[in-house]
Parts: C-alpha cells; structure tokens; sequence
C-alpha cells in the first residue's frame, strides 16, 4: 500500500504565504510534520509520497526523507489531477490518501487498519457534525457510499479528507480522475468510479476521534485548541 498526501494547493482562505502543510500548530509541530509522525506509527515511512505545487521546495527542504510528486499546474487544478499524478506511480496498490490540511489523533488509523486489511475501499466520516461548506455523503440501500459532494443534501455526515481504494478499484478510479474537470475535486471521481462501475465505497466513521480539516482561521484555532 502506499500513502499520499495532497500538499500542491495555495490554500489561500488560510492567508500564508507559504504551503498550508506548513502551518505551524501550538504544540510547535507544523500540520506535514503532525501527519507524518502520525503515519509512520503504523505504515512505512518510504511508502509516503507527498504531491507538492505551490512553493514546493518549502515542502521538500522540511521532509527531505519522503518521495515527492510535483503538479506544475498546481494554480490551475483541483485535487482530483493532483491525486491522478501520484495514482500513476502506484496503478497495481492500493492506496490511502489524504489533504495536507488535516490534522487528526494517530489512534484513528488504527481504526482504518481493519478496513484496510480486509481490502474495503472506503472515506473517513465524522457523523457527530455535518457543515454546509463541508464535502458530505449519502449512502445507498446497501450502506456504500453513493454521493459524496459538497452538494449533498440531508447526509448523515460529512468527509474528513482521508480515504482509501482498493487495488482492485484503482484502475476505475484513475479512469474517472482522468475523466475529471481541471477544477474538480477527486470527490468527483469517486462519485463516478460509482455510478460507472459500481465499486463499493464504505463510510468508516472517526466521530469518536479528534479531527480537524483546516480551512480557515477558525479552524486552526479549533485545531490548536484540541491538540
């Protein structure tokens, strides 16, 4: 399996003016740094590869150590091609992904390990909140995901930015990020590797962890305050 983290974006509604993964917290860990000491608890540290864009080498000169995948069109695209570059490297893995702004408690991957083990694609969720701007989800009959969009209406709960497929869905996947808009978010992918193919896609629910997604200012403070 390998990991990747989507570190390409400007994060302009943060206001720096370096990468967002860079953000120091209170603790005096910088979000990448968080991340990657929470992975390496549990998976190979030469398994993590980061996709970088906006003032890459920032990123690079602070994780020397990892593997880096560069979006030139960083200004230019969404999530869903930068997470088709580093789709590319691995098509015959499976691989857990997740956005370079998300700082969360290392005891929920463990959690993610029993899904993974068993082959299951699936997106983190927290059911306790559910924000207007977040990307939500909707569930067929069945309990597998069957929207996942910032549209959603009436969903249970919304995605946290980390996720998983299969090696048996990665091909369909790549099919569908390549199928994707410039500015689409790799949401947009799954939602038609669904509606193509059929790959199953469960919600694994974190509720019962701490987890922060930073977008804005407040967020950060809430990230801070937490951790």
């Amino acid at each position: 399996m390998k990991i990747v983290i989507l570190a390409a974006g400007i994060g302009s509604r943060l206001g720096n003016p370096y990468p967002k993964p860079l953000t120091t917290l209170k603790n005096g860990k910088k979000i990448l740094e968080h991340q990657i000491g929470n992975l390496t608890g549990y998976f190979n540290k030469d398994d993590i590869m980061v996709v970088v864009g906006f003032k890459k080498d920032l990123i690079m000169e602070e994780q020397p150590d990892l593997l880096f995948i560069y979006n030139p069109d960083f200004d230019q695209t969404n999530t869903s091609k930068s997470l088709l570059r580093a789709l590319y490297k691995c098509k015959n893995e499976s691989v857990l992904w997740l956005n370079g702004d998300v700082v969360f408690e290392p005891e929920m991957l463990k959690k993610m390990i029993k899904t993974i083990e068993r082959g299951q694609s699936f997106i983190a969720v927290n059911n306790s909140v559910v924000g207007e701007e977040e990307v939500k989800y909707s569930l067929s009959g069945e309990g597998f995901i069957k929207e996942i969009s910032k549209q959603v209406v009436n969903a249970p709960g919304e995605a946290v930015g980390i996720n998983y497929i299969a090696s048996g869905h990665i091909s369909s996947f790549i099919q569908s990020l390549e199928q994707c808009e410039p500015n689409d978010y790799f949401e947009k992918g799954l939602e038609l590797s669904i509606k193509r193919d059929g790959i199953d896609i469960i919600p694994v629910d974190i509720s019962e962890f701490k987890c922060v997604e930073v977008d804005f200012r407040e967020d950060l403070d809430t990230a801070n305050t937490i951790f």
